[in-house]
């Protein structure tokens, strides 16, 4: 596939793979819907050229489909009513399952600093991270949850 280097990744995912699961908004890495993961870190993929990522991994909330920690972290989302609009949903499950893949016990101030570049206009964050530590507590006991 050929295209503008300068091209944003989220221009790319959304319109040429159609991996409309990343949302762009604010088009200055502020918001966080636009995350994705790169080598395994989030990223606002609205301020990332898409001539940045030759060669590095790029997941989408598409490519972790059936992947542990994102599975217990919809789980618990759904159950403690953090997903509202939805909008920031997959910018928040990537944001969190980042922490989760490195620490399945995190703090309270871990979980607001992962997600400090993340914003919710809906929830509140109060169940959001409850459900995060609630899907922290699920990989802990092996992944279920209750």
């Amino acid at each position: 596939m050929q295209t503008d280097p300068c091209r944003t990744l989220v221009q790319v995912l959304r319109e040429e793979f159609g991996l409309t699961g990343t949302k762009s908004s604010c088009n200055a890495g502020e918001c966080g819907v636009c995350t994705v993961l790169i080598d395994g870190d989030p990223v606002p993929s609205c301020i990332v050229p898409i001539g940045k990522v030759s060669r590095r991994h790029v997941l989408t909330i598409e490519g972790l489909r059936g992947d542990r920690i994102l599975t217990c972290l919809q789980g618990a989302f759904v159950e403690k009513g953090a997903i509202q609009c939805g909008y920031c949903t997959p910018g928040m499950l990537l944001t969190s399952r980042a922490l989760l893949e490195w620490n399945t016990n995190p703090s309270e101030l871990e979980v607001r600093t992962a997600l400090s570049g993340n914003i919710c206009r809906c929830t509140g964050y109060t169940k959001i991270l409850e459900a995060v530590f609630d899907a922290a507590r699920a990989l802990q006991r092996g992944g279920e949850n209750t």
